[in-house]
C-alpha cells in the first residue's frame, strides 16, 4: 500500500485551453471523436477502433472497441473496461484512454451510459447511479465476449464519475481482477452534500425538488432538468471551483461533442442522493490503483474512498503533480504520467 506523488516532466509546454491546439473537429473525424492523436481510419497492422450496438436491458447501447496493433482475433489479449465521465460521452476523455490502452496491447471498450450519449433510452439524460453500474457490468458482458478477448484478464477503468461508479461495480463484479480510477467523482455526495459538502443546509430542499420532479413526471407532466446552465465567458470565469471553469471549457469549447451534456433529470437526484460510491467498498478485494491530480480540488473524494478501501492490501494512490482535475482528461503530460503508472499496473495484474 503506497502513495505517491509524480512530477510530471519540467519540460513540457505551459497549460492552456489552447496548448496543443485543443482538440479536433468532431465534425472532422469520421468517429467523431474530439481528442487529440485520435484515430481517423483504421489501417491494417494499427490500433483500430470499431463502433458497436448491443442490448442491456432492452436498450440499445453505442460503443467503440479498441484492439491493439496487429490484432489477431486467433490470440489472447486482456482487455479494459474505460467507464466516462458524468456528462461525457464515449467520444472525449474515455476514448482517449481506451485510444491509449489499446497502444499498449489491451482490447478496450468505451460506451455511452444508457439514457445518454448515442444510447437508447427515454427520457434522455437519465443519470441514476444503478443503471451507471449496470452499464459498467455491460461493457463486461458485451467484451468478454468479443473475440481475441481473454475474459481471465479484464480489467477497469473509471474516469471522474466513471470512476465512482467503477468502484461501486468492482464491489460484487468480481469479473474484474484490477480496478483503476482516474480524477474519481462520488457523484452521490457531490449531488447529496454539494460540491465539498456545500450545500449540506438545503439538502431536504432539493430532496424535495426531486420527489416534486418525479411526481410531474409521473403525471405525465414536463420532465425537469438540472445542471444545465448557458453560461457567458465571464459567468464562467466566476465560477468558484476549478472544476466547474475548466469543465465548461473542456466539455463547451475545446472538446465539445453534440451528445456530451451536463444535465440530467432532476428526478435522478432521489437515487443520486442516497448513493454514495464509497459504501461497502471494503468488498473491493483485487488490486486498486487511484491517480488524482495535486491540484484537483476534487482529491479529497479519491482520498476518501481510498482511505476506506480496505478490503485489498495491493492498492496504490498516484497524484500528478500540478494538475487539476480536468487537465488529467487532456494535457498531455499529465496524461502521459497517468499512462506511466496504468501501464505497469495493469501489465502486473492482468
Amino acid at each position: 500500500m503506497k502513495r505517491t506523488t509524480l512530477m510530471a516532466p519540467l519540460m513540457a509546454a505551459m497549460i492552456g485551453f489552447s496548448a496543443g491546439g485543443g482538440a479536433a473537429d468532431y465534425k472532422k473525424n469520421p468517429f467523431t471523436l474530439v481528442y487529440d492523436g485520435a484515430i481517423t481510419k483504421n489501417e491494417q497492422g494499427k490500433v483500430n477502433i470499431h463502433p458497436v450496438t448491443y442490448k442491456l436491458n432492452g436498450l440499445d447501447i453505442s460503443a467503440n472497441v479498441y484492439t491493439p496493433a496487429n490484432y489477431d482475433p486467433q490470440k489472447k489479449y486482456p482487455a479494459v473496461v474505460v467507464a466516462h465521465p458524468n456528462g461525457g460521452v464515449k467520444e472525449q476523455v474515455a476514448g482517449l484512454y481506451a485510444q491509449r490502452l489499446a497502444e499498449q496491447g489491451y482490447i478496450t471498450i468505451a460506451a455511452d451510459a444508457a439514457y445518454q450519449g448515442a444510447s437508447g433510452g427515454q427520457p434522455r439524460n437519465v443519470d441514476k447511479p444503478a443503471y451507471r453500474i449496470e452499464d459498467i457490468h455491460g461493457m463486461a458482458d458485451y467484451i468478454a465476449r468479443y473475440p481475441g478477448v481473454d475474459n481471465a484478464r479484464l480489467g477497469l477503468l473509471g474516469i471522474c464519475g466513471g470512476g465512482g461508479y467503477s468502484l461501486a461495480a468492482a464491489k460484487t463484479d468480481k469479473r474484474f481482477k484490477s480496478i483503476a480510477t482516474l480524477s474519481m467523482f462520488n457523484s452521490g455526495r457531490v449531488r447529496r452534500n454539494g460540491f465539498k459538502d456545500s450545500q449540506l443546509d438545503t439538502i431536504q430542499q432539493r430532496l424535495q425538488q426531486a420527489s416534486d420532479a418525479r411526481a410531474q413526471e409521473a403525471a405525465g407532466g414536463q420532465v425537469l432538468y438540472s445542471g444545465d446552465a448557458n453560461l457567458t465567458d465571464e459567468q464562467i470565469a466566476k465560477l468558484p471551483f476549478d472544476l466547474y471553469r475548466q469543465g465548461y471549457e473542456y466539455y463547451w469549447k475545446t472538446h465539445a461533442h453534440p451528445r456530451s451534456t451536463f444535465k440530467y433529470t432532476t428526478s435522478s437526484l432521489l437515487d443520486l442522493m442516497r448513493f454514495d460510491a464509497t459504501d461497502q467498498i471494503e468488498l473491493i478485494d483485487k488490486p486498486l490503483l487511484m491517480i488524482a491530480g495535486s491540484k484537483a480540488d476534487t482529491l479529497y473524494m479519491t482520498e476518501d474512498a481510498f482511505a476506506k478501501a480496505t478490503g485489498t492490501k495491493d492498492k496504490a494512490l498516484f497524484l500528478i503533480d500540478g494538475a487539476t482535475h480536468i487537465e488529467t482528461y487532456w494535457v498531455p503530460k499529465y496524461v502521459d504520467v497517468a499512462m506511466s503508472k496504468l501501464t505497469p499496473f495493469y501489465a502486473r495484474t492482468l
